[in-house]
């Protein structure tokens, strides 16, 4: 079965054109298929139109509904819940993604992929957000190897074993590609539509932007550092460290051999905090590396 999961918040009109083109393209290719919708603390009447709707008393739609806004991620993670199917896609309900791409995106599982992600084509972006979208490329790739070109789209198609190790939480559901591609599952993407949004406002903004960013450093933490803390740590306590033992030891030279007094410049002050809080951030990172040893060992 194919379960199509569309988290949205205020999509009263989108959301009747959209299932009604999901419905008949599913049908179409003679899909065994759901569509679960997630409203995400929706203030408008998004809900009523698919609660009328003549297709949800044949059990094709599915409608989970938070009482308040808990973000994208807790929604894919509430759809993902509900979901029968082995094969999942999710897209979003904004009209942007072109339901025809489905059959192109499940036909490359077909193929043997376990994950396939799509490529925006003939996006519309500001200025602003396609600067954001090069910078976060180009970290993804430098920093992490990512292998995707496009790993903010929202439309993808992947086979339920995916999901094992990855909880959805917050914003981290915009890294779930990586955390397949890393737990070694074969992944591939492929062009898609990306229409001009005709209905509704985006929710895309200056900050999100900023707190994609916050996401991304994140995500860099995670992968690169969850099993080695003391790696991250150590080159930041480390630095902390250097820096203010050598305007100490400068200080000290300063003392010996010029005879200079030391109790009325603040710079000695800060070179000594900068020596504790280095101390403290790598005793952070000792700690991280015993929780580990400890989770590992328990979990054998």
């Amino acid at each position: 079965m194919l379960s199509i999961i569309i988290p949205f918040h205020n999509e009263e009109e989108n959301i009747p054109v959209l299932t009604d083109r999901l419905i008949d393209i599913c049908s179409k290719h003679n899909f065994e298929f759901e569509i679960i919708l997630v409203d995400d603390g929706s203030t408008d009447n998004s809900k009523s139109g698919i609660q009328n709707s003549k297709f949800q008393s044949h059990k094709i739609l599915k409608l989970i509904s938070h009482k308040k806004r808990l973000g994208k991620g807790q929604a894919l993670f509430s759809g993902l819940q509900e979901a029968k199917g082995d094969t999942i896609v999710f897209m979003d309900a904004d009209l942007q993604d072109d339901s025809h791409d489905i059959p192109k995106l499940l036909e490359k599982l077909d193929q043997g992929y376990d994950f396939v992600n799509g490529i925006r084509v003939g996006r519309k972006d500001s200025f602003l957000i396609k600067i954001y979208s090069l910078f976060a490329k180009l970290f993804l790739k430098v920093f992490l190897h990512s292998p995707y070109t496009d790993i903010n789209c929202g439309f993808k198609a992947f086979k339920r074993k995916v999901l094992n190790n990855f909880t959805f939480y917050g914003n981290n559901f915009r890294f779930f590609p990586l955390a397949v591609y890393y737990n070694g599952y074969k992944v591939t993407e492929i062009p898609v539509q990306n229409q001009q949004r005709i209905h509704g406002k985006s929710k895309f903004g200056v900050n999100k932007v900023f707190i994609g960013f916050l996401d991304t450093l994140t995500a860099y933490f995670l992968y690169k550092f969850s099993e080695r803390p003391l790696h991250f740590f150590g080159m930041i306590g480390g630095a902390f460290f250097s820096t203010g033992f050598f305007i100490a030891l400068y200080l000290s030279y300063e003392r010996i051999f010029y005879n200079k007094l030391l109790f009325n410049r603040p710079v000695l002050l800060f070179a000594m905090v900068l020596i504790l809080v280095g101390i403290q951030v790598i005793l952070t990172g000792f700690i991280g590396e015993l929780i580990v040893y400890i989770s590992k060992k328990n979990s054998s």
